[in-house]
Parts: structure tokens; sequence; C-alpha cells
């Protein structure tokens, strides 16, 4: 299935539209649906492992309720850390940021175009995104990517799967009480969705980075890209089983013994 980018009319609705109200809650429904937000956890923690990141900005926040439901959920085993929801229009309510407090993060509101906040700004460790990268073009997406590049140590995106059964069920809101702008929404953001490796093709530098990108579940697309901290673990392990047979050589010359037919675990142990 080609990738089609068509506008989408919660875009163009002022935020206070009841239409766009209605549509930001069917929004809120779906992301519980399908766990997006437990996705997004689970993806951070691997990358950060047991340690926190001091800072997390959200790209394309809409209402921070997204955002928020991470916290929510990781927030025991990563407390005090400081959000940053980016979205073009002022979405989100004072409620929200009181909730983010209630679990010990700091969040604040940026209103600002993305691309010129990237190029402006310090960013942050983690950026993250949800739902949003597929309203752009390759081109413009590139351009986004490497901005992201070069300010960040983690980004990760969870995204519509392109494909047929996708596309189908986004056909089927109405079921579930979602209104005209959501259904429209729905079909325009699969057709304009990822797979395979389109976001890993478009990351501008793969040496320094490891990628990772797959089909999350049966209506999402993650994409992973963790800034390389140095050698990779093979290699590591490579120089420290060279080092430790080395040591084991020495020991055993001095000592008059022949070394030639240790085996490999007596080499590293």
């Amino acid at each position: 299935m080609k990738r089609i980018v068509q506008p989408e009319i919660l875009d163009t609705l002022p935020p206070h539209d009841p239409r766009a109200v209605g549509s930001r809650n069917d929004l809120r429904r779906i992301n519980r649906l399908m766990q997006n937000h437990r996705l997004m956890a689970r993806a951070l923690e691997k990358c950060g492992h047991d340690s926190a990141p001091k800072s997390i900005v959200e790209l394309g926040a809409g209402d921070g309720s997204f955002l928020l439901s991470v916290a929510q959920t990781i927030s025991p085993r990563w407390p005090n850390v400081s959000a940053t929801l980016l979205d073009l229009q002022k979405n989100v309510v004072p409620q929200t940021l009181v909730d983010f407090a209630a679990v010990g993060w700091h969040a604040e509101i940026v209103v600002a175009d993305v691309f010129d906040w990237l190029k402006t700004s310090d960013a942050g460790e983690v950026i993250v995104a949800n739902l949003f990268l597929h309203h752009f073009e390759d081109a413009r997406l590139a351009e986004m990517l490497r901005l992201i590049s070069e300010r960040a140590k983690v980004f990760i995106a969870i995204e519509p799967h392109r494909a047929s059964w996708p596309l189908v069920c986004s056909r089927l809101l109405l079921a579930i009480g979602c209104n005209d702008v959501t259904r429209h929404d729905a079909v325009v953001s699969v057709r304009a969705g990822f797979s395979s490796n389109e976001l890993s093709a478009l990351w501008p530098d793969k040496k320094k980075w490891e990628l990772t990108e797959r089909r999350a579940g049966i209506f999402s697309h993650i994409f992973i890209a963790k800034k390389s901290g140095g050698d990779s673990i093979s290699e590591l392990v490579g120089r420290a089983s060279s080092r430790a047979a080395r040591t084991v050589w020495l020991t055993s010359a001095r000592e008059g013994a022949r070394p030639t037919n240790l085996r490999h675990s007596e080499k590293i142990n």
C-alpha cells in the first residue's frame, strides 16, 4: 500500500470547536484501546534501563493526555522528570499540569512550530512522538528527523501501521461512537502511516545510532533511535576477552607453563 499524506480535519479546527473537542476525546479512547502509552513506557524503560532522563519532550503533544498516561505508568520508577508538551495549538488544560505534578513530574506547555523549535532550542535527552510523524511528507519528515538527531539522545515514535487490516478497522469507528472528524482522520492517518523500515531509511546518521523499527500490536508501528554510547557490547566483550587471554598468557609464561592449550573459558576466567 503506497503511503499517501492528506490533510486531517482536526488540524484545521480551532481548539475549542465542539467537533475538535469531541475528536480529542475520541483520540484519548483510541489511544487507550491501542495501548500506545504502554508501548511508549516499555520503550522508554528499555532505552533508559534503570536511569530516568532529566527531560522528555513530546512533539505534537495535543492536549498532553498521552504523555500524562506514560508518566502515570512509569513515574514510580522514573520520578522527577521534566516534560515539555510541544504543539502548534494550546490544547492543554490546567488540570493536566496538576495531574503531572501529582505523579512527581513537572510539565510545561510550549506553543510553537516543531521545526522552529527544534532549530532554536536545546531540545532534551529524550524526544517522543505519538501519532504525529504521519502528518508529514517524506522530504519534510527527513528534515525533522535530522533536527531531532542533532539534539536528542533517544527518539521514540509510535505511528499508525499502514496495512489492510488497520485500514478496515479505521472505517469502523462509528461502532464505538467516534464523531465524523475522528472517522475521517483515522482513515487518512492509516494511509499516511508507516510499514517496514521506512522511518529508518529517512534517519540521517545510521552509524552513530541504534535503530529499531517494527510493527507493534495490531494497529501501531514503533520507531526507536538511540544514540550509540560508544563501542557495542560485542566489541567490549571481545576486547575484554583478549585482555584476559593476554593476562593468562603472561601469568603462565612467568610460571614456565605453556599457554597454547588453554580453552576459551579459561582465557576469560
